[in-house]
Formats: C-alpha cells, sequence, structure tokens
C-alpha cells in the first residue's frame, strides 16, 4: 500500500471516529428521538453571531406540517452550538473538530435516510438564505413535479455586491446544463430542497468535503432525478466573512469539483 493510500486510510478513520464522537453525544443529548417527515438542516462552522438569526426566523409550519431542524456544527471555536441549542426543539449535531461543509451535509443526508425523513431542505446559517421560503421550496416536491429543487437568485434577486460571484453563477449554470441536460438557471445554490428517495442512492457517491453543491446536482441529474427552480432573494451575509476563499480560488476549485464529478457521474449513469 502506498504512502498515498495510507494516509487517505489514516484521515477516514479519523473522520469516522469525530463523527462517531459526535453521533454518540446527539444520542445521549436526544435518547429516542425522531425526526419529522421534512427535515430543514442548517450546516454551520463558526456562525455565532449568524444562526441565532437564522434559527428564529424560522415558521411554525411548512405548508401546515410539522417539521425537525437540524444543526450540524461542523467544529470550529465559537458558540454556534451553545447558540443553536438555545432555540426550542433545535437539534444539534456537533463535530469535535472542522470536517468540511460537504462532510456536514452528507452525515445530514445519511439521517435522513436512516430515520424514514420524506423531505430535507437545506440553508445557510450565514443570513444569505430567508427561512420565509422554505414553503416556497418544499411545494415541488411535495406535488411530485421535482425530485430536486434549488433556489435560483437568476429568476430572484441578488442583494449581495459581488460581480465577479454574480458572473460565476451564470458561468456554472452554463456549463452544468450543457453537462446534464437541464435548464437550470443557479446551480451553485445550497438553498435547496431534496427527496429523500434519491439521497438514499445519491449520498455514497458523495466525495467531497468542500464545494459539494455542484457534485450533489450532477450526480442526482445523471441519475435520471427531476430538477426545478424557484426564485429566492439572496441577501448579504449577516456578519463575518465567507468561509469560500478569494473568488479565483474558488472558482478554481468549483470548476475542478464540476468537471471531475461529472466524468464519475458519467460512468454511474451508464452501471446504474
Amino acid at each position: 500500500m502506498s504512502h498515498v493510500d495510507l494516509e487517505r486510510k489514516r484521515m477516514e478513520r479519523l473522520r469516522s471516529f469525530a463523527i462517531a464522537q459526535a453521533q454518540e453525544r446527539f444520542d445521549a443529548d436526544y435518547p429516542n428521538f425522531k425526526p419529522e417527515e421534512i427535515l430543514v438542516s442548517l450546516c454551520a462552522y463558526e456562525e455565532e453571531k449568524n444562526i441565532g438569526d437564522v434559527l428564529a426566523k424560522m415558521p411554525s409550519t411548512i405548508n401546515g406540517a410539522p417539521f425537525t431542524v437540524f444543526v450540524v456544527v461542523d467544529g470550529g471555536d465559537d458558540r454556534t452550538a451553545e447558540v443553536a441549542r438555545q432555540y426550542p426543539g433545535v437539534k444539534v449535531f456537533e463535530f469535535p473538530v472542522n470536517l468540511g461543509h460537504g462532510v456536514a451535509l452528507q452525515v445530514t443526508y445519511r439521517y435522513c435516510v436512516a430515520n424514514n425523513v420524506k423531505y430535507c431542505l437545506t440553508l445557510d446559517a450565514d443570513g444569505q438564505n430567508d427561512p420565509a421560503e422554505l414553503p416556497n421550496i418544499l411545494a415541488p416536491l411535495a406535488n411530485d413535479t421535482a425530485d430536486f429543487v434549488l433556489t435560483s437568485r437568476v429568476l430572484g434577486e441578488d442583494k449581495t455586491s459581488d460581480a465577479v460571484r454574480k458572473t460565476g453563477v451564470r458561468f456554472f449554470s452554463f456549463i452544468v446544463n450543457k453537462m446534464c441536460g437541464t435548464k437550470i438557471t443557479d446551480t451553485s445554490t445550497g438553498y435547496r430542497g431534496l427527496r429523500v428517495s434519491m439521497l438514499a442512492q445519491a449520498v455514497d457517491h458523495l466525495i467531497q468535503d468542500q464545494y459539494q453543491t455542484a457534485e450533489l446536482l450532477i450526480i442526482c441529474m445523471k441519475l435520471g432525478y427531476r430538477p426545478a427552480d424557484v426564485p429566492t432573494v439572496w441577501h448579504p451575509r449577516a456578519s463575518g466573512t465567507t468561509k469560500k476563499g478569494k473568488n479565483w480560488l474558488f472558482g478554481f476549485r468549483y470548476a475542478r469539483v464540476v468537471f471531475g464529478t461529472y466524468s464519475r457521474a458519467r460512468r454511474l449513469a451508464r452501471t446504474a
């Protein structure tokens, strides 16, 4: 076994150990807890100044149905987990160390699959997404007109000021649509609605620690699932700075994920 393979195995075991530690605490904090059929997930890394306002804006129901709020705290050195635990009904799954946004989402997806959740809705913890839009995201799933619903800054309104990021949204949407034969207007949004039966087929094919929005979308589209997009108002981050890095670095890494995932997804589609 090569040094690279040994290092990869070591990291996989450390990650599994960290997740197991988080699961043990979750089970102790919420014994015998069973989530609702609708689960709203926020994956948060050092968002103590923002996550409280997002949780406070959660509706009491989504289209009249109860739902579970599931916060995955991706390590960090601040009070994100403590703040989230102050909100009644919120369930907190806290990693002991930072594992990456992609890993936090994979844990969310696997939790949904294992606990018979029907719909999983994901949004950011930094204040850029308005929870009041959750009913609009759920509707295409509940009406069985889509399996994967994305919010679109192009169909709605982007109130941020970064022109480079706005151009990138349209550019990568063009590339992904050409790859997958779709007509989605915003393929890099993390504010989404997902049918969990779709996730059950896709989750074992997710490998990205970060930049996972395109990975999940491309894999699901290549497996034949139905996408849809709905308008959103995208707000500036409430406070703090993005964890995605400088624009050029984010663009390079995102492009690498898009093309790498497409290559894997083509092989997956042939064997599905």
